[in-house]
């Protein structure tokens, strides 16, 4: 049945992203496997055909994550920052405790901790406006809103207000708690904080609970790929430098714990492979300097965890490059699939094409909609292309120069201010998306041409020169 629309606002689009993915349904049956039971993934195809697109897809099949990372400082050994894993739970409880803080009236709260908040007169001791930092009642001053050099000669001692004020008492039972009194508006809340570990309050979170399912790595250098311990000029001192857990900064493999870890040109890696094997077997990879000559050389964090799956894409040509025990990995714990370049022309593979013409408008968000004779002839380019390239009968799915016809063909459609994408727009993106080869050979006549072209340009134009020096 041939197909039967006007335009593309009238082709429904998927909710799933995995059935976004057209033309490779031996790789979306897989690729359901690898999310449900956390596998490893290589894919292997020529660039353009859509394996960025389905490692994306993968982490969108994937649960939320329930841990969060962080590192805390360790007074103890500066240099060795304290690893602190979290569950979604653990968090969630702390956020409990926090909303079960009760409003307190100023003059309940302690003498000093009313002070500190700006409620009482260090003087005769009335409560007043928290705002106003002279008292109602005696014209004292309750605080200072600003420090000076007045106040290191002063023999009156003064305070500065403050927002919060953690106080430790002793329970009935012997225990020992810490209470935080916050200022809000005329009253005062006060909730009990949790036990706190070692140097908790110095902490910064690595991977937050809240994050994206899927990092795309390069593997363009080590700190990029493994973490590093940035550089600090004052080697971490207490006063005036950067303390060494501040310092500390994930990897792409920390970053995608739980998730989905994508590197594309998995082969170019070189010898980080052997680093990523390690990951892969461990789980857990340390955050260390990376650079011996810096400051963060002596920092490191040991097991910090890197528990994701791998989906590497590598070109037919490069599947050698790749370390031998690292796809040994993969194809123990996961799978290697060869990516379709090439479908059957049929009447369901043309209703997925348009459907991918729409999924590109509405990607693109800034170009109209397609007729049904742009959308055809986008399918007619596709079997130009499958031919040419592939010497295969059928539609292309070297899809991304496809996305870049469809969206300048858009392009040219806003500017002849059309309300959709025809046939002819279509025509002219064709024309204008020639490589510097194609548009060589239709101006020179072949590549060797233009150069020789260029060449006796550039001969004239030094003989003028010459001539005129000479003159």
């Amino acid at each position: 049945m041939p197909l039967s629309f006007e335009n593309t606002s009238e082709i429904k689009i998927p909710q799933s992203p995995l059935e976004r993915v057209i033309g490779q349904e031996h790789v979306l049956e897989i690729a359901h496997i690898v999310a449900k039971q956390r596998r490893h993934l290589l894919l292997v195809g020529p660039p353009g055909t859509g394996k960025s697109f389905i490692a994306n897809t993968i982490s969108s099949a994937l649960p939320r994550p329930t841990q969060q990372v962080a590192v805390l400082g360790n007074p103890e050994n500066p240099d060795r920052p304290i690893l602190e894993i979290k569950t979604a739970e653990d968090i969630e409880r702390e956020k409990k405790e926090i909303l079960k803080a009760r409003l307190i009236d100023p003059r309940d709260a302690p003498y000093y901790v009313s002070e500190r908040l700006g409620f009482r007169c260090r003087k005769c001791g009335t409560i007043s406006d928290p705002e106003s930092n002279i008292c109602l009642y005696c014209g004292a001053e309750k605080y200072r809103r600003n420090r000076n050099i007045e106040d290191m000669f002063s023999s009156a001692p003064r305070i500065s207000r403050d927002d919060k004020v953690l106080m430790k008492r002793v329970t009935p039972e012997g225990k020992e708690e810490e209470l935080t009194y916050e200022r809000a508006g005329a009253k005062v809340k006060v909730y009990k904080n949790k036990p706190r570990a070692l140097g908790e309050q110095q902490r910064k979170v690595l991977v937050h609970l809240d994050r994206n399912t899927f990092v795309q790595a390069t593997g363009a250098s080590e700190s990029e790929l493994l973490g590093d311990v940035r550089h600090d000029p004052y080697g971490g001192h207490k006063d005036i430098g950067i303390p060494p857990h501040e310092r500390v900064v994930p990897g792409a493999i920390h970053e995608a714990h739980e998730g989905v870890l994508f590197i594309d040109e998995l082969s170019t890696l070189g010898e980080l492979q052997r680093y990523l094997l390690t990951a892969m077997q461990e789980k857990k990879f340390p955050i260390m300097g990376r650079n011996s000559t810096s400051t963060g050389a002596v920092v490191r964090v040991d097991n910090v965890p890197c528990d994701f799956i791998l989906v590497g894409a590598v070109n037919i040509n490069d599947v050698h490059a790749i370390l031998p025990p690292l796809r040994s990995r993969i194809i123990g714990s996961g799978y290697e699939v060869l990516l379709n370049t090439v479908m059957p022309d049929t009447e369901r593979n043309r209703e997925k094409m348009v459907q991918f013409i729409a999924q590109e408008i509405a990607k693109d968000g800034r170009i109209p909609h397609a007729s049904y004779g742009a959308c055809m002839r986008i399918i007619d380019e596709s079997k130009l292309r499958a031919k040419q390239m592939d010497g295969k009968d059928g539609l292309t799915l070297r899809l991304r120069d496809l996305s870049g016809i469809i969206k300048m063909a858009g392009d040219i459609a806003i500017f002849d201010g059309a309300q959709l994408i025809e046939k002819e727009h279509v025509e002219r993106a064709i024309k204008r998306a020639q490589s510097i080869e194609e548009q060589l050979l239709d101006t020179y006549g072949s590549a060797f041409r233009a150069g020789q072209s260029d060449y006796a340009a550039l001969s004239r134009s030094k003989s003028r020169g010459y001539a005129s020096e000479v003159r």
